[in-house]
């Protein structure tokens, strides 16, 4: 990504923009440290009271819409005139119809400029999120920079970031890249923009790279599940081991992510999906990460009911029997006990529930060997 930009010294007049440039030109091809976090105007914001939403949540943003209509009503100010005119009203980080609307009242041209000017030089983080509100409700594809830059930053600027790319001619790519690059909250709204703009390229990304481990993965685990056809995928004989290991990060999640997102019950392609993942294990070489999600989803099969799995009783012991039977297997079990403390929480409750070999050193259940 290339931004035409001239990064200045940091100090309490950095602006929000600079500030995460900064930052991504440390390691371009990383997170930024704490998502950026504290941000260059973070005193202020602690010493001041920060406005609540209105009760009535139809009103969100009504009050932003208002300022920018009075604004855009006066064909000379230029966009600096709203850099302190946020600070008395709240400003919703999410995509707000109010202020969509009062962008189309606008000249666009106009629009597009104060948008711009707000996200490149606002010092202040409720300016910035309303210039990007601007921004995001155009699609000019020259903003992407801009847009991925301030979306850095993206526990604040993520929503309204992965809104704004997915409107713009090449948004696939772009958010892509954006997703290599947050974490956290800003990953669940990355990702969940990208589960929607469909594509080859796309589908191929999400099938192997967009759980990263993080508790706020369950959010959207299911969604990339059904927008990038998982049971396509790994039901083909030569599906590759990053996907086969995607696979069973997003088969963990699923089985204990009620509350969040779609559970393994209620996804449909479950029991052909689990099958395959369990027979694609057979051929692979053992790891850590791929022998705990294995238990993982085992556990999950043994202790709860059969439809919570999404299958029916006798398929979920077969796909249970065929899991335990590579979890125990010599070389797995190896794996296993050279990581894992036997003391450690995972051998005490996972390993134990299922009684697998690599810690209790007994031999195999006869119920647990695959069916013939």
């Amino acid at each position: 990504m290339s931004v035409t930009t001239e990064p200045g010294p940091l100090g309490p007049q950095i602006s929000l923009f600079d500030h995460a440039m900064h930052l991504h030109q440390q390691d371009p091809d990383s997170p930024l440290p704490r998502d950026g976090e504290p941000y260059p105007d973070d005193e202020l914001h602690r010493q001041q009271a920060q406005p609540h939403p209105p009760e009535d949540q139809r009103l969100k943003g009504a009050d932003v819409a208002r300022i920018l209509d009075s604004h855009f009503a006066k064909p000379e100010a230029p966009p600096s005139t709203l850099a302190d005119a946020f600070h008395d009203v709240y400003v919703p980080i999410h995509h707000n119809v109010h202020i969509a609307a009062a962008a189309l009242r606008a000249d666009r041209h106009r629009v597009q400029e104060t948008g711009r000017w707000l996200v490149r030089h606002s010092i202040d983080r409720c300016a910035a999120t309303v210039g990007l509100a601007l921004l995001a409700a155009d699609w000019a594809e020259e903003d992407i920079p801009l847009i991925q830059t301030i979306g850095l930053l993206s526990n604040r600027f993520g929503p309204l970031a992965a809104h704004a790319l997915r409107r713009r001619p090449g948004g696939s790519e772009a958010l892509q890249w954006l997703a290599e690059r947050v974490t956290g909250w800003g990953r669940v709204y990355v990702i969940e923009e990208l589960c929607l703009t469909g594509g080859r390229a796309a589908r191929s990304w999400l099938l192997r790279h967009a759980c990263d481990g993080d508790y706020l993965n369950g959010y959207f685990a299911g969604q990339v599940a059904t927008a990038a056809h998982l049971h396509e995928a790994i039901t083909r004989a030569d599906a590759d081991d990053d996907l086969v290991d995607h696979t069973g990060r997003l088969l963990a999640i699923m089985a204990d992510c009620s509350g969040m997102g779609m559970t393994l019950e209620h996804y449909p392609p479950a029991p052909t999906v689990l099958q395959a993942h369990a027979d694609h294990l057979r051929g692979q070489t053992p790891t850590l990460s791929r022998y705990i999600n294995a238990a993982v989803i085992a556990d999950h099969l043994a202790q709860k009911p059969s439809e919570q799995a999404g299958c029916t009783l006798e398929h979920r012991d077969r796909v249970l029997r065929h899991y335990l039977a590579v979890l125990n297997r010599e070389d797995w079990s190896e794996t296993a006990r050279a990581e894992l403390a036997s003391d450690s929480w995972f051998a005490s409750n996972v390993a134990a529930r299922l009684r697998l070999q690599a810690f209790t050193n007994a031999e195999t259940d006869a119920g647990t060997e695959p069916a013939e």
